[in-house]
C-alpha cells in the first residue's frame, strides 16, 4: 500500500485488473467480491452507474462534502452516481423497505448498529477479499462484521467515551484523571464540593439515552450475553447498577439528563465529565457561550474496575455496504475509494472531523496534527466494543426494556436485584421473538 492509501487505480489491482476502461471492467465480473452471483434486483453488477444511499445526503452540514466525493468519482471514472437519501430518523424503515422491494442498488451508507438488521436480509455482498488488505484498523474492521463476514467496509470509526473538563478539573484540585472506578467517585465527591450548581457527571438518566450505563455495567463484569444467553441480571449487572444508584442519589450525577442535557450543561460549565460520541467536542464546543471550552475538553479513558482491566467503551460509527446487483462491482470500488484513499479520508476529516478507518488516513497529517482526535483514538477507540444487542432486529426495544429497568432503580421503585431480573428476563423475552 502507497502512504497516500488506495487509489481508484490501486483499487481495481485488488480487483485483479491492470487498468481503467472498459476491458478492466469486464475482467472484475470473475474477481469480484463473494456473493457477486446473486444478483437481488436483476441489474447489471458490471454497469459503471449505481446508487449511493446516505443519510447524511440529507444533512446540511454533510451534504456538500459527499456531493464532492461523488463529483469527483463520477468525473474520473466517467460514471453517474445517483444520490439517495432520507432523513437520519426514518432511515433505517425506508431502507429494508427498498431493500425488501429490490429498489435500492449501488452502495448503502450505514450507521454499524444496523449492520446486522441488514445483513439478514441476504442482499449485500460479502466483502472479506476487498477488505483484506485495505489497510484499515483492527477496531475498524470488526465494526464492518456479521456473522463473521464483512459486510460493510468501514467508513469513519470512532467510538463514545467519557469527555473532561480540564478547567473543573484543575479547579477542584484534581490533577490526573482517575483511572479506577474508586479514583473516579472520588474526583465526583471533590467536584460536588465546588457548588454554583455543578453536575460532577453529567450521565444518562432519561430512559432515551440510559444505554449509556451498558459500559459501566461491562466495567463491572456483566457480559449482557454470553453465547446466546442473557448475562443482566448477574452480580455484576447488580454492582453496576447499584452503584449508579449511589451517584444518583448523592448527587454525584443528576436525574432526567439525555445526552443534550449533558452537552448543555458541559457546555455552561456546570459539568466536569459526560459521555458523548467522538463528534462531541465539535457539537459541545460549537453551542457554548465560553470559547475556550474547546482547548479544555479532553479524551478520558472510562474507569476500571481494579487496575488492568480493559477500560470499555461503546462502538461507534459508519460503513459502506453494497447491495448484489445493478453497479455492484463499481459500487465496491467507489466504497472503497471514499474510506481508504487518504486524500479524501484528510478533506472529509477536515470537513467533518469523523475519523479516518485505515492506519494510513489516521497518519495522514491533517489528522494527525489534531490531538484531541488522535488521544481518543488512542484511548478510547482502540479498546471499544459494539453492543451484543446489535445483532437482533429487537435492539432498540432491548436498550429500552434494560433503560426502564434502570431508571425504575433511578426513581426508587424498585431494588437493583429486582430490577436487573427483570430487565434479563425482558431481554430474553425479546430476543425469542
Amino acid at each position: 500500500m502507497t502512504p497516500s492509501g488506495i487509489s481508484r487505480r490501486a483499487a481495481l489491482r485488488m480487483f485483479g485488473l491492470g487498468a481503467l476502461g472498459a476491458a478492466g471492467a469486464g475482467a472484475l465480473g470473475a474477481c469480484a467480491p463473494s456473493g457477486a452471483g446473486s444478483p437481488s434486483n436483476g441489474g447489471d453488477p458490471k454497469s459503471k452507474d449505481f446508487d449511493f444511499t446516505s443519510w447524511s445526503l440529507n444533512e446540511e452540514a454533510a451534504k456538500p462534502s459527499i456531493e464532492k466525493i461523488i463529483k469527483a468519482w463520477e468525473k474520473a471514472e466517467k460514471s453517474t452516481v445517483r444520490a439517495v437519501s432520507y432523513p437520519y430518523n426514518e432511515y433505517l424503515s425506508q431502507l429494508t423497505l427498498k431493500l425488501g422491494g429490490g429498489e435500492t442498488t449501488g452502495a448503502v451508507h450505514l450507521d454499524i448498529a444496523w449492520l446486522a438488521a441488514m445483513a439478514q436480509m441476504g442482499k449485500l455482498l460479502d466483502l472479506g477479499s476487498v477488505a483484506a488488505e485495505a489497510g484499515y484498523t483492527d477496531v475498524a474492521l470488526k465494526s464492518g462484521v456479521y456473522d463473521g463476514k464483512q459486510y460493510g467496509l468501514p467508513w469513519n470509526t470512532g467510538s463514545i467515551g467519557v469527555i473532561a473538563n480540564s478547567k473543573l478539573l484543575e479547579k477542584a484540585g484534581i490533577k490526573k484523571h482517575p483511572t479506577t472506578v474508586e479514583e473516579f467517585e472520588a474526583a465526583l465527591r471533590e467536584l460536588k464540593g465546588l457548588g454554583g450548581g455543578v453536575v460532577p457527571y453529567a450521565a444518562a438518566t432519561k430512559v432515551a439515552q440510559l444505554k449509556d450505563i451498558f459500559p459501566w455495567m461491562q466495567t463491572f463484569g456483566c457480559t449482557m450475553l454470553d453465547g446466546g444467553k442473557v448475562t443482566i441480571g448477574d452480580d455484576a449487572s447488580v454492582d453496576a447498577v447499584t452503584w449508579y444508584k449511589k451517584l444518583h442519589d448523592e448527587k454525584l450525577i443528576a436525574a432526567d439528563v439525555d445526552r443534550f442535557d449533558a452537552r448543555a450543561l458541559f457546555g455552561q460549565g456546570k459539568a466536569a465529565f459526560y459521555d458523548d460520541a467522538i463528534i462531541g467536542k465539535g457539537v459541545t464546543s460549537a453551542q457554548s457561550k465560553d470559547k475556550t471550552l474547546a482547548d479544555a475538553m479532553q479524551p478520558m479513558e472510562r474507569p476500571v474496575l481494579k487496575a488492568g482491566d480493559t477500560p470499555q467503551a461503546l462502538l461507534w460509527g459508519g460503513v459502506i455496504a453494497i447491495v448484489k446487483g445493478k453497479g455492484q462491482e463499481a459500487a465496491t470500488r467507489f466504497a472503497l475509494h471514499t474510506t481508504t484513499d487518504r486524500a479524501t479520508t484528510s478533506e472529509y476529516f477536515a470537513a467533518r472531523a469523523l475519523p479516518p478507518s485505515t492506519t494510513a488516513g489516521l497518519a495522514a497529517p491533517k489528522v494527525a496534527k489534531d490531538a484531541f482526535t488522535t488521544e481518543w483514538t488512542r484511548k478510547i477507540t482502540r479498546t471499544a466494543t459494539g453492543s451484543p444487542f446489535w445483532q437482533f432486529a429487537q435492539s432498540a426495544q432491548i436498550e429500552e426494556a434494560i433503560a426502564k429497568q434502570v431508571q425504575a432503580v433511578l426513581v426508587g421503585t424498585a431494588k437493583p436485584k429486582d430490577a436487573m431480573k427483570q430487565a434479563g428476563e425482558d431481554t430474553a423475552a425479546l430476543i425469542k421473538r
